[in-house]
């Protein structure tokens, strides 16, 4: 299939208390699932580092010109399986893996403040919740400042807004990572619908201003 939608998936290393890091596990077990026949997916593991998210982030986004990126984290407060609407510019101050801290605590000089997923995650949301999937999904608009926003915000940068987040718990509390990965591709799918209408919907209004350009 010449006409294959490409998504990339990303899952970071381990950091801190995460020896294991659910967010790359799970990433791996939704590559076993697949995102469909339509969907050529290609997973990632990002450092837990300022720097090579700075160097990654631009040549995943040149070298594959995916249709959707979407990153994956763990978070130790998280209970749910939680869709983070936007990314922030400024406050990083947390050392990474490498004990190195952006000078800036920013991501991008003269950024804009916060950028906003194209995406609408409450009703990526409420579609996955209402499926009966067996995992619960819910919606915030803070991704906590470290490299899970970090990334996030570059990636939106990069995308103009083509990207998602998403955080996960740890393994077993509550959730396997098979159910993690379920849940993932749920998600990733209904993203995905999501863009195919928004597409579909441009596509008809920019038809009807030619129609009227063309009668006047």
């Amino acid at each position: 299939m010449a006409n294959k939608k490409k998504v990339i998936v990303t899952g970071f290393e381990p950091f801190g208390e995460h020896a294991v890091n659910s967010s790359w596990v799970a990433v791996q077990e939704l590559e076993r699932l697949g995102l469909g026949e339509a969907v050529d997916l290609h997973v990632c593991e990002v450092p837990v580092e300022y720097q090579a998210v700075q160097s990654l982030l631009p040549s995943l986004w040149k070298e594959h010109q995916p249709q959707l990126v979407v990153h994956v984290g763990v978070s130790g407060l998280a209970t749910t399986v939680t869709l983070e609407q936007c990314g922030h510019n400024n406050g990083y101050k947390r050392p990474d893996n490498c004990s190195f801290c952006p000078t800036s605590r920013c991501c991008i000089e003269n950024g804009p403040d916060c950028i906003h997923s194209v995406l609408d995650m409450d009703t990526v949301c409420k579609r996955v919740n209402d499926s009966g999937l067996g995992v619960t999904l819910s919606v915030s608009k803070d991704a906590g400042r470290y490299l899970c926003d970090y990334t996030y915000y570059t990636s939106l940068h990069l995308g103009h807004g083509r990207s998602a987040f998403i955080h996960v718990p740890p393994l077993g509390k509550p959730y396997s990572s098979q159910d993690l990965a379920r849940a993932l591709q749920a998600a990733v799918q209904e993203m995905m619908k999501q863009l195919e209408l928004d597409h579909k919907h441009n596509e008809c209004c920019n038809h009807e201003h030619q129609d009227q350009h063309d009668s006047e």
